[in-house]
């Protein structure tokens, strides 16, 4: 099938004010949604039935705020795309969401239920006021006996407290319906947040030779989508592969929905710009302090303005100011980051997906992937007493992995949150798969050997502890043990007399790290210690 294709550096983008061609409408069928990390580009098809010469075509079901510049149209049988414009529905005076129409839906309903209650307090509030001035005239009346004064004023007091009843009635009802009102409208500003954007339509004029058939199909790119990888990391037991299930979170509000559409998620993003940076010379010059008015007006003062040389002098308020500026867009350039990590990858899903139109997270199945791993419990005493299981998985290189939240399953049971950071992984992925209860480790300050001297003008502060950990499970495993002596960047502060018990211990930063193996109700101690020593009469701080 043969396209013309109209360009986006040809597209005539203007506003049509006449209509000098009859207009025919037609709604476009959304087929295809590449969902970038920030925005989609959408894939139309349309059949139109023209006339010979210039037709002008409405197409309806598309997006709104549409990214003009990235607009590409073709049509089939010759026919050429002379002109397309977008247009949005900007005559309305508030555009909702689904979820927002449903909100301002039930907010006219309760607020006609308030002013149906409001109404009867209003009657109920009518009457007890006659009543009242009723009860005055009766009082006041002559010619009534005492029984026949007494029997109205009873009736009257009668009804009065019937009024009294509803009313509070009726008050507490409105109370409640008032409350219930206010919160709608909290959710309905909520709802107004998320910058729900409107349908609009796209207005073509084509030109055909011969009244024609065509198909047109539409391609733009539309800013309210995007997507987010999570991950489901699965272990049966400390032994089987890790099962990983890469899964995508998509939203959008583009106005329009993705009704049983293809899906094809990019880790690319056209925000970011096809352009490359180009490198400018890098020049050195002495630093000149701004003058500043102040300073000027001050030179002035002190100076002989007669004696002063004619010459052309800069204005020092616009030089300062040009200054100011190009110091503020340094600062600036300085302090943003643009983040590149991942590899431009599509993930094309086979099975079609309706996405509406709600800026709600709809999650995705992508890919799943058996990794095999080897397993080994972790833990850092003096941080958390608790060992941790982890799965350690290499060659992920291959798997398209971005940074992104995961929830981790083991043995059937749902145990927790992570997170994969894949632009801190280096060959071995490590993944935690949560606490083990099983392994029971203590870190203890020993006493005994614990001691504060002075000799001379020094002070030595000894330190020492123990690890103990027991395996109350019925496997042998495997542990990493993880702790840390002091290191000093101070000359005045120095650390001897280490005791490691054998870690590989990391001089630069004080880790110490343990790799032992622990068999079934077997218990294992480390004892580890230092001295540090410093000027008496001085404080060392994050000693204790």
């Amino acid at each position: 099938m043969r396209y013309t294709r109209l360009l986006p550096a040809a597209c005539v983008m203007v506003l049509i004010a006449t209509n000098a061609h009859a207009q025919t409408k037609q709604k476009l069928n959304i087929e295809q949604a590449t969902v970038f990390l920030s925005g989609a580009e959408l894939t139309s098809t349309a059949t139109v039935s023209l006339s010979k010469g210039e037709n002008e075509v409405i197409f309806s079901n598309v997006a709104g705020n549409v990214n003009s510049q990235s607009l590409n149209l073709g049509a089939t049988n010759g026919v050429v795309v002379e002109s397309a414009t977008f247009q949005n529905n900007y005559l309305a005076t508030e555009v909702f969401s689904p979820r927002a129409k449903e909100l301002k839906d039930s907010i006219d309903l309760v607020g006609d239920h308030v002013e149906e209650l409001s109404n009867k307090i209003a009657v109920i509030t009518e009457e007890m006021a006659i009543l009242k001035e009723n009860r005055k005239v009766s009082g006041n009346a002559n010619g009534l006996s005492v029984a026949e004064l007494t029997k109205m004023l009873d009736l009257i007091n009668a009804k009065m407290e019937g009024y009294l009843n509803q009313k509070d009635k009726l008050d507490k009802q409105l109370a409640k319906t008032d409350d219930y009102l206010a919160k709608l409208n909290s959710q309905l500003n909520e709802e107004k947040k998320k910058d729900y954007q409107p349908g609009g339509q796209l207005v073509v004029k084509f030109y055909a030779k011969e009244a024609t058939t065509a198909t047109v199909s539409v391609d733009y790119v539309v800013p309210g989508a995007g997507w987010s990888p999570t991950y489901d990391i699965v272990a049966d037991d400390a032994h089987s592969p890790i099962k990983l299930f890469y899964k995508a979170n998509i939203h959008q509000s583009s106005g329009v929905s993705w009704n049983n559409v293809r899906l094809s998620l990019s880790t690319g993003n056209p925000n970011e710009g096809a352009q490359a940076p180009v490198m400018n010379p890098w020049y050195l010059a002495f630093y000149t302090p701004p003058v500043t008015v102040m300073a000027y007006k001050k030179a002035l003062v002190q100076q002989d303005l007669a004696a002063m040389p004619s010459m052309e002098v800069s204005d020092p308020v616009t030089s300062a100011g040009v200054y100011q500026q190009q110091r503020g867009n340094t600062s600036i350039d300085n302090y943003v980051t643009v983040d590149n990590a991942g590899i431009n990858t599509n993930f094309d899903i086979d099975l079609p997906y309706t996405i509406p139109t709600d800026g709600q997270q709809h999650l995705v199945a992508i890919k799943k992937y058996e990794l095999p791993a080897s397993y080994r419990y972790y833990v850092v005493p003096k941080l958390d007493k608790d060992a941790f299981l982890q799965a350690q998985v290499t060659n992920w290189e291959d798997l398209n992995l971005l940074p992104g939240q995961s929830n981790i399953f083991y043995e059937g049971t749902y145990v927790g949150q992570g997170y994969i950071d894949v632009r801190n992984i280096k060959d071995t992925m490590t993944l935690s798969l949560g606490r083990d209860k099983k392994i029971v480790v203590k870190r203890d300050q020993d006493t005994k050997l614990r001691s504060t001297k002075t000799i001379g003008t020094n002070v030595r502060e000894a330190f020492a502890y123990t690890i103990s950990i027991r395996n109350t499970r019925k496997e042998n495993i495997t542990l990493v043990v993880q702790d840390q002596q002091p290191v000093s960047t101070n000359t005045d502060i120095t650390i001897e007399d280490r005791e490691t018990a054998g870690a590989e211990f990391d001089e630069k930063t004080g880790i110490m790290n343990w790799t032992i193996g622990v068999a079934p109700n077997e218990t294992k101690k480390l004892s580890f210690g230092y001295t540090v020593k410093y000027p008496k009469g001085k404080i060392v701080s994050g000693l204790k």
